[in-house]
Formats: structure tokens, C-alpha cells, sequence
């Protein structure tokens, strides 16, 4: 074998294993960041809250959490009656059914990524109820009390909350206006769930900091907050995502959603999100061909809208009940 053709040889062969050392690395970084995105049990991680503010790109704000804390232990102890049903697919999903005396209209709530029913909800809860709503609030699959592996990023929970819409229509003796609400992942979920077939009795949707699709957000996140290139990471995630559940990160978005269905929205995001990004809702709300209505909050960070300007958020809600109940 001539020399030049021993050394070319030879150089190709370590480009190759060059090629292929980061081409494991790269699936074993994405394998472990889609852990933590869509597992029930995510890896271990030496400090799950400090990463979870880098993924989320902002630092908890001592003053908001901590009254959140206090309100969602109010809402646990408030004597909702904890229901279930089977979902699509079979798995058990869990809900906490809180009835109010002459109600007006019932909503649905679907909480977010890696949260909880009173978390989530726990402050906005008591003025729901002196609204006269009756509320179920539903365990997303893959966390807390629901069934299943894996969360969905919408992709799977719009299914459960059509069968959630299905569940509380059956209750329904009066009638009432039903409303989709979310936040985060749930915002998702309900956009998703609008591109469904729901019962007549839902007359709306009220999503607050949703994102578009499993693929958008993550880009945003890898992108933006953990400052690293998507291009390879983004095929790989699709490809884990589809082993998990069947579905990869572009099945099906909100703006396809959006295209499609005829529900009334109330669009809510916070000016200053740093996890879910405001151009998302923007995106939402041009795509949406129904009724709509958008509150931007300005200052607000994720999910917190409503604690930031509490009356605009109020007044946003009382309006949308009035005009679509």
C-alpha cells in the first residue's frame, strides 16, 4: 500500500471514530435532557430545582412562590372529591371534582410540566369559586396521581382532556358552559384539545402561557437557555419522543389547532416569560380563525400573569364568561 494511501486511510478512520465519539455523546445528552423532559422518574440530578430554573431560564421568586405554597395547601384542604377515569389508551387519570352552590359554568383545568392541580391553580381558585364555577381539576398523565410513563407536551394529554370534557358532560344535568382552561403544558393541552371533538356544552378555551408544539419549546429552551445548537439534538429528540409515545415532537401543534377549531379563546401570557416565550401566544392567537381575545401582562414571568396584574386578569376572564357563557 502506497504511503499517501496508508495515511488517508488512516485519517479517515479517525475522522470516523471522531464522528462517531460525538455522535454518541449527542444521543446520550438528548436521551438524558428528553428524560428529563418527558419521564415520570427523571434522571438523577444533583440539584432538580437548580435545573429546573435553567431550563426554565429564570430564578423562583422567593415572595410569589411562597404564597403560592400557602394557596395551593389551601386548595388541597379545600374538600375536593378526588374522581378517575380510564384514559384513551387505558391509563388511570385522576381529578379533583370542586362543586360550587348554584354554578354558573364549569371548567376543566389542566395544570403544567412537572406541577401540580393546586399548585397551579391554588391561587386563582377562590376567585373561580366566587364566580360560580364548579371545577375539575385534572392530574396530567405521567405525573403525580395519573397513569402513565411518560408526559406528552399536549401530544397526549389533549386526548385525556377530551375524555375529561366527555366526563364532566355526563355530570352535567344543567347544561352549564363548560371552559377548557390551562396553564403552561396545560395551556397546550386545552389549545390541542380544541382541535377535537368535544361535547356542545364547551364554549371555550382559556390558555395562559401556552407553547406551540413539543419540537418549538424544546428548541427554545436548548437554544436559549441551556445555549446549545438544536440541529442534532432536535432529530434525535423527535426520534426518542417517537419510541416513547408513538408521536415525535411535530405531530401536531397548537397553531394546527388553532387552524381548525371554532372555540372561543382567551390567549394570557406574561411580557417577561422566560420559559415559554410570548411570541408563542402570538403565534396562537394569528392562527386562531374563532373568537378571540389576548392579555399580555407586562413584567410578568412564566405562570405569573394573574399574581402580577390580578385585576386585568379577572376582568379579561369576567368578560370572556359574559360574552360566550
Amino acid at each position: 500500500m502506497k504511503k499517501r494511501t496508508k495515511t488517508l486511510l488512516i485519517g479517515t478512520g479517525a475522522v470516523a471514530l471522531g464522528m462517531t465519539a460525538v455522535g454518541a455523546l449527542s444521543y446520550t445528552l438528548t436521551n438524558y435532557l428528553v428524560k428529563i423532559a418527558m419521564d415520570r422518574e427523571p434522571p438523577k440530578v444533583k440539584n432538580m430545582d437548580k435545573a429546573k430554573e435553567q431550563l426554565r431560564g429564570f430564578e423562583d421568586v422567593d415572595f410569589f412562590y411562597a404564597n403560592l405554597e400557602k394557596n395551593s395547601e389551601k386548595l388541597r384542604n379545600c374538600g375536593c372529591e378526588m374522581v378517575s377515569i380510564r384514559g384513551y389508551d387505558g391509563e388511570r387519570l385522576v381529578g379533583h371534582w370542586y362543586p360550587c352552590e348554584n354554578a354558573q359554568r364549569i371548567i376543566i383545568a389542566m395544570h403544567g410540566w412537572r406541577s401540580s392541580w393546586a399548585k397551579d391553580f391554588g391561587t386563582i381558585s377562590e376567585f373561580w369559586h366566587s364566580k360560580s364555577c364548579s371545577v375539575l381539576y385534572a392530574e396530567q398523565r405521567g405525573q403525580n396521581n395519573s397513569g402513565g410513563e411518560y408526559m406528552g407536551f399536549g401530544l397526549l394529554e389533549r386526548y385525556d382532556c377530551q375524555s375529561w370534557a366527555q366526563w364532566v358532560d355526563k355530570r352535567n344535568e344543567a347544561a352549564l358552559p363548560i371552559y377548557l382552561a390551562g396553564a403552561s403544558l396545560g395551556a397546550t393541552t386545552v389549545l390541542m384539545t380544541a382541535g377535537l371533538d368535544l361535547p356542545e356544552n364547551v364554549h371555550g378555551v382559556i390558555a395562559d402561557c401556552g407553547f406551540t408544539s413539543p419540537h418549538e419549546i424544546w428548541k427554545h429552551v436548548v437554544q436559549n437557555n441551556l445555549h446549545l445548537s438544536y440541529g442534532v439534538i432536535g432529530k434525535l429528540a423527535s426520534d426518542i419522543c417517537r419510541k416513547k409515545i408513538q408521536m415525535g415532537t411535530k405531530e401536531y401543534s397548537t397553531v394546527d389547532a388553532m387552524k381548525n377549531s371554532s372555540l372561543p379563546v382567551l390567549f394570557i401570557h406574561g411580557s417577561d416569560d422566560h420559559f415559554v416565550p410570548v411570541e408563542m401566544t402570538y403565534e396562537n392567537y394569528e392562527a386562531c380563525t374563532a373568537p378571540k381575545r389576548l392579555l399580555i401582562v407586562p413584567g410578568a414571568d412564566h405562570g405569573m400573569s394573574y399574581a402580577t396584574d390580578t385585576k386585568a386578569y379577572q376582568t379579561a376572564l369576567k368578560d370572556f364568561w359574559n360574552d360566550f357563557d
